[in-house]
């Protein structure tokens, strides 16, 4: 009796829902009496996610190259799912805010500690030879990762480092993307020219960067940040949880590319090429580009030092011995 009277219950709240959006609630019953069980593999569509690889070469690692990098992507629509409700959030609700922030950087937790299978989940002599079936594609090509950079903060701060106190957000977008940092990471390394990589790219993707950056112009979470009032910019989590995320995207995760790269493309008194032809030694060290989202959340100190004690356990190994 309690079942029917709460079957009797919920069939009531049905028919006004459905009569309040002008539907008939007795029609989506019958859908419902017509349609299958719903499976795990069909919700997921798994059958057609397990397609996805299709290698260019019959090197069984390129395989585990295509996969990690599909995760990667997914990682990023999470990061980018989480910021897009930050920026169109309209309530300054600070618990929204640092629950938002704190989910990303658990994203970018995960992308960064994954990152092994990278460094360490492939035979190098399979990789030199199967990367050259993928020229002139790059990693640097990733639209969703100048996207998450583009809802972080406004575009004068992505500019590069030798030329950002040229720009002020006062500068139009469109003139201050020509000078965006990772352009100058995608230069041919031996005529400076921009590389095939790099003009497929701007091709593909510089009208949909643009109309973001214009979306989200004194939007972006950094701008949501500074919009607060003063309390609540004050709040130790939400500071916090910002220069975590900062920290993670600009120094974390190039560090665990540049793992890769060594591993990879270094040789004896030598570089191998990317793929893309990027110049991945002056592109990837955060102490080169300094980029941040937020440089108003960290110390001077922070900021000078930004990355540089990795790249100096690279490039100087002898004095970051000494400074241990």
């Amino acid at each position: 009796m309690e079942d029917q009277e709460r079957i009797a219950s919920q069939l009531a709240k049905l028919a006004e829902k459905y009569r309040d959006s002008g539907q008939d609630l007795s029609s989506y019953l019958d859908g419902l009496l017509y349609q299958r069980y719903l499976t795990y593999w069909d919700y997921i569509h798994l059958d057609t996610l397990l397609s996805l690889q299709v290698p260019r070469t019959h090197f069984p690692d390129e395989e585990i190259f295509i996969m990690y990098h599909q995760i990667t992507e997914l990682y990023f629509k999470l990061i980018l799912h989480e910021q897009k409700q930050i920026v169109d959030d309209k309530s300054q609700n600070i618990l929204f805010f640092t629950e938002k922030v704190n989910r990303i950087n658990s994203y970018y937790k995960a992308l960064i500690s994954s990152f092994s299978i990278m460094v360490r989940g492939m035979e190098r002599e399979q990789f030199l030879k199967y990367r050259m079936a993928l020229l002139p594609s790059s990693g640097f090509q990733s639209a969703q990762y100048r996207m998450i950079e583009i809802y972080a903060t406004p575009m004068h701060l992505l500019v590069h480092e030798s030329e950002r106190d040229q720009f002020s957000k006062k500068d139009p977008l469109e003139e201050v993307y020509e000078h965006i940092y990772w352009k100058k990471g995608a230069t041919d390394v031996k005529t400076g020219e921009k590389t095939l990589t790099l003009k497929q790219f701007e091709y593909r993707y510089t009208p949909r960067f643009i109309r973001i950056a214009k979306e989200v112009e004194q939007h972006t979470i950094y701008d949501k940040y500074l919009q607060l009032p003063e309390k609540h910019r004050n709040n130790k989590a939400l500071k916090n949880a910002l220069k975590s995320m900062d920290i993670n995207a600009n120094i974390h995760w190039r560090l665990v590319h540049m793992g890769s790269a060594y591993r990879y493309l270094s040789k004896e008194n030598a570089s191998i090429e990317a793929t893309g032809g990027t110049n991945w030694k002056q592109y990837l060290p955060p102490s080169f580009q300094k980029v941040m989202f937020f440089p108003g959340l960290h110390t001077k100190q922070e900021l000078k030092n930004w990355g540089k004690q990795w790249v100096d356990h690279i490039f100087n190994p002898d004095k970051s011995k000494n400074q241990e």
